[in-house]
């Protein structure tokens, strides 16, 4: 007997009514308010404020070194803020629901996610080019423009997108907050961790998070998007399906022989009965009997080519003579 757990897990009969988050007052609220803290991070770590100074500070305390026996479960946590392991397992849930649900929207939901995450979080490390702290030359510095690829942090926005999008198409307010306490203690986590093993800046993390929370508060913006891209990729499958469907013709040979139409005798000659077997109450020759007739409707006659006597057609035996050649005698000589 089945239960509830794996009835949960089949496909559901019909598509369910799924609410599409909408970009309400107070998204758009959080969704300014976060900008202008991510603003505010930039500016600082520009020209080198106390932010950069708390930076320093927090490196040179090496947080590594003063409780390295985190260090082998923190090595291993920090995976969940890489941005290949996470997507492959968050797709393969969302891949399930799309099939459950009949419809495409978490998968695409997690795609447009990624790319803005990849578009905006990479522009900035590669504009910005700070290097991280284990490649820091000089105390105070805010390292920028030299290279590198660390600000902002990619592991905390990616954290904060991959496992917060769980949150943001949950069908429940229930599973809306616990995914969302879920993700936000993941990414805190996620963050932390890379200052503790010293390879982010605080301010790093600091804008991760921020760039992050600002790809989840700006997915209402692009549901029409999503929503249009569903219907077109839905309309591709159903004309590909009807294409399997239809039985190709057997397509004929350019300059090959078509089938000629068989003309049918007309049925209407007259009364008379039909035509006997050959010789069957005839006199004379098989064609006796049979050299005139009437077209139906005219009442003219219409002469028919009489068959030929045995006498008078061609032999059809092939050249020489069916009968063994007789052995002369021979003579002697």
């Amino acid at each position: 007997m089945r239960t509830d757990i794996f009835a949960r897990l089949d496909r559901e009969p019909e598509p369910p009514k799924i609410e599409i988050p909408r970009m309400s007052r107070t998204r758009k609220a959080l969704f300014g308010g976060t900008l202008a803290f991510y603003l505010a991070i930039v500016v600082a770590v520009l020209v080198s404020s106390s932010l950069v100074i708390l930076d320093w500070k927090v490196m040179l305390f090496r947080p590594y070194q003063q409780w390295p026996e985190l260090h082998p479960f923190l090595d291993y946590f920090v995976v969940l803020g890489q941005r290949g392991p996470t997507a492959v397992m968050i797709a393969a849930w969302l891949g399930w629901r799309s099939w459950r649900q009949h419809t495409l929207r978490p998968l695409l939901a997690l795609g447009t996610a990624l790319l803005l995450l990849n578009v905006t979080v990479g522009a900035v490390k590669l504009g910005l080019g700070r290097l991280g702290p284990h490649y820091a030359t000089q105390i105070g510095s805010a390292e920028l423009f030299a290279g590198g690829d660390i600000f902002p942090s990619g592991h905390t926005a990616n954290a904060v997108v991959t496992w917060g999008i769980l949150a943001y198409l949950a069908t429940t307010p229930r599973a809306r907050r616990y995914l969302s306490v879920m993700s936000a203690v993941v990414a805190l986590g996620v963050g932390a961790t890379t200052v503790y093993l010293g390879t982010h800046w605080l301010s790093d993390v600091l804008l991760g998070w921020a760039a992050g929370l600002l790809i989840l508060l700006a997915l209402p913006f692009f549901e029409p998007l999503i929503g249009r891209a569903e219907l077109a990729i839905f309309a591709v499958r159903e004309r590909w399906r009807a294409r399997r469907r239809t039985t190709p013709s057997t397509p004929v040979a350019s300059g090959g022989p078509r089938p000629a139409a068989v003309p049918q005798e007309a049925s209407g000659l007259g009364d008379e009965p039909p035509c006997g077997p050959i010789g069957a109450g005839h006199g004379g020759h098989p064609g006796a009997g049979r050299t005139a007739g009437t077209v139906a409707g005219t009442g003219q006659l219409t002469q028919t080519k009489p068959h030929t006597a045995r006498s008078e057609r061609t032999s059809i035996t092939p050249a020489g003579s069916r009968r063994p050649g007789h052995s002369r005698p021979m003579t002697g000589g």
